[in-house]
C-alpha cells in the first residue's frame, strides 16, 4: 500500500542562496515536498515574510513545519526561564499560523535537579499556562509537536512525549528516530525495532500519520553527541528498514532531514523510498 510520504530539509537548503520566503520554489525544483523553518535562535520572521512563505509553499505543494527556538525549558528551576520559554512558544505558534505551518516542533527542556516525574508535572503546568495565552491571543491554527530528545538529561523520552500528547489537545509527537536511537544506547537496528515505535504510537495515540526527523547520529553513554551524513555507515540508525516499514504499512509520514547535508540527503532518502516502491 502506497503511503503519503514527504521529504524535506530542516532549515535553509545548503544549495539555496535566495530569500527564505521563496525557498519552496527551490525545494520543489529539486524534487522534495516538505520544509521545516528553523527559528533556532528566536522567532525573527516578520508577519509579511511568513505570509509570503505560506503562499510560496502553497503554490509549490510544500508542507511546512516550524522548529521553535532551542532556548526553551518548560521545567526549569527558574520561573523567569519558564516565562521566557512560554513567550517563545507563543511567538512560534503565532508565526506558524502566519506561515501555515502544520506542526510547531519544540524541545521541552532538561530535568536538572528534578526527577522525571517532577519535571513532567512542572512541564504540564507550563503547557497549561502556554495554552491559556494561545487562546487569549486568538491563535486558532496550531499543533504543538514536542520532539523526542537525544540526551538523557532532557525530558523527551518516547513515553514522555506520548504522555504530553495524551494530556493536551492540539499536540502531536515529533518522532526523532536518531534521538530515540542515541538516548537508548543504539537500540534501533532492525525493521522490528522501528515497528515497536510505530506500534506504541498507534496503540497509545491512535496515530497513523507522523511528523519525524532523521539523521545518522553519534552518541555516548549520555546520549546524543553529533549528527552525521546519511552515507556514514559508522553510525545508525539504519534508514532502509524504516522506509520499508513505512511503505509496507502505508504510514503517512513527513521525514525532515537533519544531517549536515540537509537537502542533498533529503533527496537521497526520497530516492531510496521510491526505489523500495519500484521493487515491490
Amino acid at each position: 500500500m502506497r503511503s503519503e510520504v514527504r521529504f524535506g530539509p530542516a532549515g535553509r537548503p545548503i544549495g539555496y542562496k535566495g530569500r527564505t520566503t521563496q525557498v519552496c520554489d527551490y525545494i520543489k525544483e529539486i524534487g522534495l515536498d516538505a520544509f521545516e523553518y528553523q527559528a533556532t535562535y528566536g522567532v525573527r520572521i516578520s508577519k509579511q515574510s511568513a505570509l509570503e512563505l505560506a503562499l510560496n509553499a502553497e503554490k509549490n505543494g510544500i508542507l511546512v513545519s516550524m522548529h521553535a527556538p532551542y532556548y526553551i525549558n518548560l521545567c526549569s528551576q527558574k520561573e523567569d526561564v519558564i516565562k521566557k520559554s512560554i513567550i517563545r512558544l507563543l511567538q512560534s505558534a503565532k508565526a506558524g499560523e502566519w506561515m501555515n505551518s502544520y506542526r510547531t516542533v519544540f524541545h521541552m527542556g532538561f530535568y536538572t535537579k528534578y526527577s522525571p516525574e517532577e519535571a513532567m508535572k512542572r512541564t504540564k503546568e507550563s503547557i497549561s499556562k502556554l495554552l491559556e495565552k494561545v487562546e487569549n491571543d486568538g491563535i486558532k491554527n496550531y499543533t504543538f509537536a514536542p520532539e523526542t530528545t537525544g540526551k538523557k538529561s532532557q525530558i523527551g523520552s518516547l513515553d514522555e512525549i506520548i504522555d504530553i500528547c495524551q494530556t493536551f489537545d492540539n499536540f502531536a509527537p515529533t518522532v526523532d528516530f536518531a534521538h530515540i536511537h542515541a538516548r537508548s544506547g543504539g537500540s534501533i537496528k532492525t525493521k522490528e525495532d522501528y515497528a515497536k515505535i510505530f506500534g506504541k504510537l498507534e496503540a497509545e495515540l491512535g496515530l497513523f500519520t507522523f511528523h519525524s526527523h532523521f539523521t545518522k547520529i553519534e552518541y555516548t553513554v549520555n546520549g546524543e553527541k553529533k549528527h552525521h551524513v546519511l552515507a556514514d555507515e559508522n553510525f545508525g540508525p539504519p534508514l532502509i528498514p524504516l522506509l520499508e516499514l513505512v511503505f509496507e504499512n502505508g504510514y503517512n509520514i513527513t521525514f525532515i532531514c537533519e544531517t549536515p547535508y540537509l537537502d542533498i540527503d533529503s533527496r537521497e532518502m526520497k530516492k531510496e523510498y521510491l526505489k523500495i516502491g519500484n521493487n515491490k
